[in-house]
């Protein structure tokens, strides 16, 4: 199992990506998002999707160097059109799109469609927030995705993320999550390190509760629960449905599609320019206040302290940082074969 240190996991992607016919700053800014997901722990939007993406974009699914098409504009509003180029080039477009419109109308909202998977939406909404911005993104699949509706069998709904961030003692709080049981790359996570899954998350095929990541991937195939599982499913089912709506439908990316070529996301961002609401000194006050209010509360048996969203992701940074990642054998096999196929000795 090697370990890797920062500087590594970026050459790793970047060198990867460019031997698959990634415009060398596009793998650049790839190669970042990835890396950066390894080092907060979600190894599950880290280089292990190197092996998926470069499989993609030999299917034609993803496009390097796709055009970022504005199809729509106004003073705080923008779709565009990714042309299925990779995910985090044209998040990274939007994001500063986005950020020039709410600096100058204080309130901003970008839609991109035939956008490929991002990565970690709470990459893009920190950078957000410590920019000064309240920020809010999210993604849909329009295509049949991986997730089970509530009561229902089979896989109608992608895992669609939703992510918000706002300014924080000097970083920013996070929220990070899937309005399913499980984010796919976590069942992959699991599958490649040969892994049992806790219980709610999966079932399979033949719609039975499952502990194994491989009645998700083995014929004909299981599905992910909505976020609360069988007893408050209903919860996330209902947040899905809604991000279909504004990330699939208002992108003109759609759902319930089986024309799009895999991994096609709808994109939804949306930024407030918190000095437009109220002076910065009395949000930080207010920020202060909160934090101590919630860091205060009596802790219950066996905790030790009240985490803030996105706090353990940094804690995990530093430390990573400090100690490299590990990457799983099975990990580290695909990823090696994966270079082999485009023609490097080694991955690094």
């Amino acid at each position: 199992m090697p370990t890797l240190n920062s500087e590594q996991l970026f050459a790793l992607a970047a060198r990867v990506l460019q031997a698959a016919g990634v415009p060398a700053e596009d793998a650049g800014i790839v190669a970042d998002e990835l890396r950066s997901a390894n080092l907060v722990g979600h190894d599950s939007h880290g280089v292990m999707r190197l092996v998926q993406y470069v499989q993609m974009i030999q299917d034609g699914a993803v496009r390097p160097g796709g055009p970022f098409e504005i199809v729509r504009d106004g003073p705080a509003y923008l779709v565009a059109d990714a042309h299925f180029n990779l995910g985090q080039v044209a998040a990274g477009k939007a994001l500063a799109i986005a950020v020039e419109k709410a600096r100058s109308q204080g309130v901003a909202s970008v839609f991109v469609r035939n956008c490929n998977h991002v990565g970690r939406l709470g990459s893009y909404t920190r950078k957000a927030a410590i920019d000064g911005f309240a920020a809010l993104m999210s993604v849909n699949s329009p295509g049949p995705g991986g997730v089970a509706p509530f009561g229902g069998l089979e896989r109608k709904l992608g895992t669609n993320p939703i992510s918000m961030a706002a300014p924080a003692q000097g970083s920013a709080l996070v929220l990070d999550m899937t309005t399913s049981a499980t984010a796919e790359g976590k069942l992959r996570v699991a599958h490649q390190k040969g892994e049992s899954v806790p219980d709610g998350l999966i079932i399979d095929g033949a719609g039975r509760p499952s502990t194994n990541p491989a009645a998700y991937y083995d014929a004909p195939g299981g599905a992910i629960l909505p976020l609360g599982g069988p007893l408050m499913g209903h919860k996330g089912y209902g947040m899905s449905v809604m991000i279909d709506v504004f990330c699939g439908i208002l992108s003109g990316s759609g759902v319930a599609r089986d024309d799009l070529p895999r991994g096609a996301n709808g994109v939804w961002l949306m930024l407030l320019d918190i000095e437009r609401l109220l002076p910065r000194a009395e949000y930080d006050a207010w920020m202060e206040t909160y934090v101590a209010h919630l860091k205060g509360c009596r802790l219950a048996p066996g905790c030790t302290e009240i985490l803030l969203p996105g706090e353990i992701e940094e804690r995990r940074a530093h430390e990573r940082s400090a100690k490299g990642v590990d990457i799983p054998e099975e990990t580290w096999r695909q990823i090696s074969a994966t270079a082999a196929k485009l023609g490097l000795s080694s991955p690094l």
